[in-house]
């Protein structure tokens, strides 16, 4: 997303604060797509999936206020809130499981971690995980992208839960350091 989508976007959820309905559908029409992909690959269903999309757009509407941009950017915001509330749905439901098997529907936006890598700060992130050990890289992306818990991450891994989390722990501060150079 360019600089200027970003802007834009920022400006559109202070509008959502004034009651700009104009500006939530707006923000719907160009972000939709890409948090249920998000959504879906953390819940693994096409119905959940939906379900925390449209969730994320009540909570836009209802507290657009919540959104700081000292703290990051909007679209940072909408994919935590996406994320947060898809693990919240599996986790309630019962559902959360582990898998490697495809989604029930194929997403049809672009992965959301593809379109990252492209851009110039997704390259170097890129670089500085790949830097990272195997393991170290794997249990961030199984954190991250597809929304497995700690514990569920030490099973698959058959470690220690706490040994895990100092893994995590060295890994997004390895993370850091590298992106910051």
């Amino acid at each position: 997303m360019a600089d200027t989508e970003i802007d834009a976007l920022s400006a559109l959820l202070q509008r959502c604060i004034d009651g700009d309905e104009t500006a939530l559908r707006r923000i719907y029409d160009l972000q939709a797509a890409r948090l249920k992909g998000l959504a879906l690959r953390i819940t693994n269903s096409a119905a959940m999936a939906e379900d925390v999309v449209h969730d994320v757009f009540l909570k836009i509407w209802h507290a657009p206020d919540q959104f700081d941009p000292e703290r990051g950017s909007a679209q940072a915001w909408l994919t935590m809130l996406t994320r947060f509330r898809a693990m919240e749905l599996v986790r309630r439901s019962g559902r959360e499981r582990p898998t490697d098997q495809v989604p029930e529907v194929e997403d049809d936006a672009p992965d959301a971690l593809a379109r990252v890598m492209a851009e110039a700060e997704g390259r170097v992130l890129a670089a500085c995980l790949h830097a990272l050990t195997p393991r170290a890289r794997s249990a961030l992306m199984l954190a991250f992208n597809r929304g497995l818990t700690h514990t569920e991450i030490a099973s698959t891994y058959n470690m220690p839960l706490g040994t895990l989390k100092s893994l995590i722990r060295r890994s997004l501060r390895d993370l850091k350091q590298c992106m910051d150079r």
